[in-house]
């Protein structure tokens, strides 16, 4: 009689304990597409959107669709980073996810910690595509024999020629002729600088753009 009051008493036991941790369990629909999680998962930021969307005293006026989960219109792609960074801390972006898109949700969720991150991410990613991506910007300009030498003081603060090309006497100056020179330059576009250095440059930049005007 013991033994049986025994198993009653552990089914009821085990009985109450689904009942009640079912009640950590969240479903959402984002987009769609239904997402099961836990309200320990989404309280990661007390600030957040869906903190607020799973206290039982919500202030969010939020729908449910048929089968009880929150309704969220927004793009569930980008909501899976989201939600996995609220499980473990990590960000991780799926091939074709772009950091801005997840940029975005962060910021409609307002997960403070995930908005930095992401932020720091870009930082990064932009840096590295400036620096390792090699991207150039090239320019043609013209000068006659007289300003080469004034055209070569002008190469610093990153540009660099890359062809000189003698296209002939096709100007008289006074009563001499001079040989006429197109100058291809080029410099790295990408790379971060500071405002002193980048006005230098601007002026340069404007120097080469008055002297293949003549083009």
């Amino acid at each position: 009689m013991k033994m049986a009051e025994n198993n009653t008493n552990s089914t009821e036991t085990n009985n109450c304990s689904i009942k009640n941790g079912s009640k950590q369990w969240v479903k959402l629909n984002v987009g769609g597409t239904h997402f099961l999680t836990t309200k320990t998962t989404l309280s990661r930021d007390p600030k957040s959107f869906l903190y607020r969307l799973v206290q039982e005293d919500s202030d969010l006026d939020t729908d449910k669709d048929e089968t009880g989960a929150y309704l969220i219109d927004r793009d569930p792609n980008y909501f899976s980073p989201v939600l996995n960074y609220l499980r473990h801390g990590k960000l991780v972006l799926n091939k074709g996810l772009a950091e801005e898109g997840i940029l975005e949700e962060a910021e409609f969720y307002n997960i403070a910690e995930l908005i930095t991150l992401i932020k720091e991410r870009i930082g990064q990613r932009d840096n590295v595509y400036g620096k390792g991506g090699k991207k150039h910007v090239y320019r043609v300009l013209q000068c006659h024999e007289d300003e080469l030498t004034q055209m070569v003081s002008t190469m610093s603060d990153g540009w660099k020629f890359e062809q000189l090309v003698n296209i002939g006497s096709q100007y008289n100056y006074g009563q001499d002729e001079h040989a006429e020179f197109l100058c291809v330059v080029s410099r790295e576009y990408g790379v971060p600088e500071g405002a002193e250095v980048r006005g230098e440059r601007e002026d340069r930049a404007k120097v080469l753009q008055q002297k293949g005007s003549r083009m």
